[in-house]
C-alpha cells in the first residue's frame, strides 16, 4: 500500500476540476493544467468538488509503484492552479547582474559575452534587484527545470561562492591554499 496514495486531496474553493476520459483538467486563478492519468489502472473519484481520491484498480506491483506518483502529480497540479510555484535565484559575484530585455533574460556572469535566455510563455520571470531573479509558474516541474537551466550557466564555486544559487541554498566552502 502506498502511504502517499491513500491520502485524499482537498480541493480549494477557487479551483475547478473536471474529469474527461483519461484527462484531468485543473483550472484555478493562476491558470489551467491538463493532466493525463492512466484510467485502465487507476480510479479517480471527485467528491462534491471538495475532495479527490485516486485508487488502483488492480493490486499488482506496477500499480503500487505508480499510485503515489500519480497522486503527487495531481496534488501538484491543484496547488499550482491555486497558488502557483516560485523559485528565487541569487547572483553572487562582482559584476554579476541580470535584466529582462523583451522576452529574454539577459545575464552578465563574468564571461566575455552576455547570456540571453529565452523565457517560455508559461513561465513568468521578474528581476527585482540586479542580483535577484524570481521564477513563477503553474507547473512545478517546469519552474524547477527553468531554475536549474539558469543555475547551470554559472554554478556556485566552493572557494568564494561566486555563481547562481537558489535563495537559502548552502554552498560547501573550501579553504584556499596555505603557504
Amino acid at each position: 500500500m502506498s502511504k502517499i496514495g491513500k491520502i485524499n486531496i482537498s480541493i480549494p474553493d477557487k479551483v475547478k476540476i473536471a474529469l474527461s476520459g483519461n484527462t484531468v483538467n485543473v483550472e484555478g486563478p493562476f491558470g489551467k493544467k491538463a493532466l493525463s492519468i492512466d484510467t485502465e489502472n487507476f480510479d479517480v473519484k471527485i467528491d462534491d468538488g471538495k475532495k479527490i481520491s485516486i485508487k488502483p484498480k488492480k493490486d499488482d506491483q506496477n500499480s503500487k509503484r505508480l499510485w503515489g506518483m500519480n497522486r503527487s502529480l495531481l496534488n501538484n497540479a491543484i496547488i499550482g492552479a491555486d497558488k502557483g510555484y516560485e523559485k528565487v535565484l541569487e547572483l553572487v559575484g562582482v559584476g554579476y547582474r541580470a535584466s529582462i530585455k523583451g522576452t529574454q533574460l539577459n545575464l552578465q556572469l563574468g564571461f566575455s559575452h552576455d547570456i540571453n535566455f529565452a523565457i517560455p510563455n508559461s513561465i513568468k520571470i521578474t528581476v527585482e534587484k540586479q542580483t535577484t531573479i524570481k521564477i513563477n509558474g503553474i507547473d512545478k516541474q517546469e519552474v524547477g527545470m527553468i531554475a536549474s537551466k539558469i543555475k547551470s550557466f554559472r554554478p556556485p564555486e566552493p572557494y568564494k561562492g561566486k555563481g547562481i544559487k537558489e535563495k537559502g541554498q548552502y554552498i560547501l566552502r573550501k579553504e584556499g591554499k596555505k603557504k
